[in-house]
């Protein structure tokens, strides 16, 4: 079984923080467009829900992979897509590789603070010539004694306008483009590092998002992650975690909607009955409720693996791949049950609607996670055992 009294006690904390410190205040961030990171992040440290399976001796609570997938899925529950994404970029994008593979002293300087919400961290690894197709990523880390000398930009960055570092993925050689990179920290107050713009989303709004530039940047050696020109591979063992977690995020979500959607199409009337009465439209719920119960099923097998070690590249692309094309189709079917009012900003489904979009596009494509699994089936050309 993967979740036990000690996950539901935790699951229990966080449904109360959610229910009182963030949902109340959803609708002035999404208003806003930008929630206050350090805040929030604070008070989910102190909590100590930014750390739950990182180690101890940084301030973590050392437990496995499930009480992330169990955080990952709870979040789910707050009523927009943005806070929950900046949340997870915090806890399982920007961090599981400076936990996995930094030295002491770089996770004292910069894993610490981030388990105890002191800071904030971004990701930076998409680039407008280079989104999910990483390896052709173009920012430079020169050497230069004991220093890199970063130049290059990065864009789509969750939570760039506040974050206090970056996890950076740039060139530090020559060499194959598959082992000539490496991930490094990155003071965002260095100087060379500006955040350019905070780009303005169709969804998400509650989540800043940032293009960066880095005009000889300076940085130690020291702050690199594990060894120089693994980087490559360090991101794709980071990216299961990623997109786990972004699969996990959308159950709650998505069956939030639904139940808001039951809800309305009971109330509303046309033709003499309930919209739900229709069998075209219960039935349609009823279907999309299985869809999220397959894939909550998808993504617990995937996470007992991950737990107990197994590469589980397939089924968290599975589970990512999944979970974006069920969002679109279900958001878009339980708007056309809302009528006029599913096209107003002022509905549940139209937010979930514009922000569930990302899910088929942030952590690798749709056709990427097509490509990826087409190449372990042996079946996408070029690949072992293709025609």
């Amino acid at each position: 079984m993967l979740f036990t009294a000690d996950h539901h006690d935790i699951r229990r904390s966080l449904q109360k923080f959610i229910a009182n410190e963030i949902n109340p205040r959803v609708d002035e961030w999404e208003k806003a467009d930008i929630f206050p990171a350090h805040e929030l992040f604070k008070k989910m440290g102190n909590l100590g829900f930014l750390g739950l399976n990182k180690p101890v001796e940084f301030g973590g609570s050392g437990l496995d992979y499930s009480y992330a997938l169990m955080m990952a899925e709870e979040l789910g529950a707050i009523t927009c897509g943005g806070v929950p994404m900046a949340i997870g970029v915090q806890t399982d994008m920007a961090t599981p590789a400076l936990a996995r593979f930094g030295s002491d002293e770089v996770r004292r300087e910069f894993l610490a603070p981030s388990i105890s919400g002191d800071f904030v961290a971004c990701i930076g690894v998409s680039e407008p010539g280079a989104g999910s197709d990483v390896a052709s990523i173009k920012t430079q880390a020169r050497s230069d004694g004991d220093d890199y000398v970063i130049n290059g930009g990065k864009m789509w960055i969750t939570n760039g306008t506040q974050a206090d570092w970056i996890c950076l993925l740039a060139n530090t050689g020559d060499g194959p483009v598959h082992r000539n990179k490496s991930l490094i920290c990155v003071p965002m107050k260095s100087k060379g590092v500006t955040v350019a713009r905070k780009l303005d989303k169709m969804g998400m709004r509650s989540s800043d998002t940032a293009q960066i530039f880095f005009d000889n940047v300076r940085v130690p050696k020291r702050n690199r992650m594990g060894e120089e020109g693994k980087g490559f591979t360090y991101q794709m063992i980071q990216f299961q975690e990623e997109r786990l977690w972004g699969a996990a995020a959308c159950l709650k979500s998505h069956e939030y909607i639904i139940n808001e959607t039951i809800a309305y199409t009971r109330n509303r009337k046309a033709f003499g009955q309930s919209i739900l009465d229709n069998q075209v439209v219960h039935f349609k719920l009823a279907e999309m409720q299985t869809e999220v119960e397959l894939l909550r099923a998808l993504i617990y097998r995937a996470a007992e693996q991950l737990v107990a070690g197994e590469d589980v590249t397939r089924l968290a692309t599975m589970a990512k791949l999944k979970a974006g094309r069920l969002g679109r189709e279900l958001t878009d079917a339980c708007l056309q049950y809302w009528g006029g009012m599913g096209f107003t900003n002022e509905t549940p489904v139209s937010r979930a609607y514009r922000d569930s979009r990302l899910t088929s596009i942030g952590g690798g494509a749709d056709e990427v996670m097509l490509m990826v699994l087409c190449k372990m089936m042996g079946t996408l050309p070029g690949s072992k055992g293709s025609a």
